[in-house]
């Protein structure tokens, strides 16, 4: 079933209208009829079964069919704070952590970070970044749309994680497999969770240092070095499996 995201407004009763671009995708490209069933969520939790009952020149209106009650989200709310990869690797990491039920993705700048983003440029990354998350959600089936913001420095990531209720920094010296079972096995539903992902070449000493002293617990991934772009994949799809049992 097709999947698309709504504002809470555009429900009215027992009908929903669909406006903006998402009109003509449904009309044009994929060619739905009144009669065909689709999914809508409000991007606030609720998602609505529905059937399509008109195609108007400006908007598509649906019948409601029922408020689905089983949630596709993670159930632990997670932050990867992300070192700032080249190229266009950060969104790659964006569709696939959205995918995996990432809550909020937060790229960083670190010492060993090479690209450098102008005011200019860093408004138009975010806004390209927010809409590969949208579509990922939409794909995926997500009831709520993860959050890609601004950049941030990693004095500013380190003391926003050290208010959440669990934080934690996959680091290549870590060594505890057993260790690293049980401080995953420890979150629990509800709760708020960072993950911490170097750009290429890693965090150095200091900064792991800096985010373990706010909070930080270093959790290994495995006997092989896994690249940026892995690293916050790897944690989510651990972080599914015990959630979702």
């Amino acid at each position: 079933m097709y999947h698309f995201f709504i504002e809470p407004e555009q429900v009215q009763g027992r009908e929903i209208a669909v406006i903006g671009p998402d009109v003509n995708h449904i009309r044009s490209v994929l060619r739905m009829k009144p009669g065909e069933e689709i999914s809508v969520s409000d991007g606030r939790g609720k998602t609505y079964a529905c059937v399509i009952e008109a195609l108007e020149p400006e908007k598509i209106r649906l019948g409601i069919q029922k408020i689905q009650e089983i949630s596709t989200e993670l159930g632990a709310q997670v932050t990867l704070y992300q070192g700032l990869p080249k190229g266009d690797k950060l969104e790659l990491i964006i569709q696939k952590c959205v995918e995996l039920g990432v809550s909020r993705i937060v790229p960083v700048t670190t010492r060993r970070t090479i690209v450098k983003l102008d005011a200019k440029k860093e408004a138009s990354r975010v806004q390209r970044w927010n809409g590969i998350a949208h579509s990922a959600a939409k794909q995926s089936g997500r009831s709520l749309i993860p959050q890609v913001t601004g950049v941030y420095t990693l004095t500013e990531a380190v003391r926003e994680a050290s208010q959440l209720d669990v934080c934690l920094i996959p680091y290549e010296l870590a060594e505890d497999m057993e260790k690293t079972r049980q401080e995953l096995g420890a979150v629990r539903p509800g709760q708020s969770v960072g993950i911490f992902i170097g750009p290429e070449g890693g965090f150095d000493e200091a900064e792991v240092e800096q985010v373990m002293k706010a909070g930080g617990r270093p959790i290994t991934l495995g006997r092989r070095i896994l690249r940026t772009e892995t690293a916050g994949m790897a944690v989510l799809a651990m972080l599914t499996l015990l959630l979702e049992e």
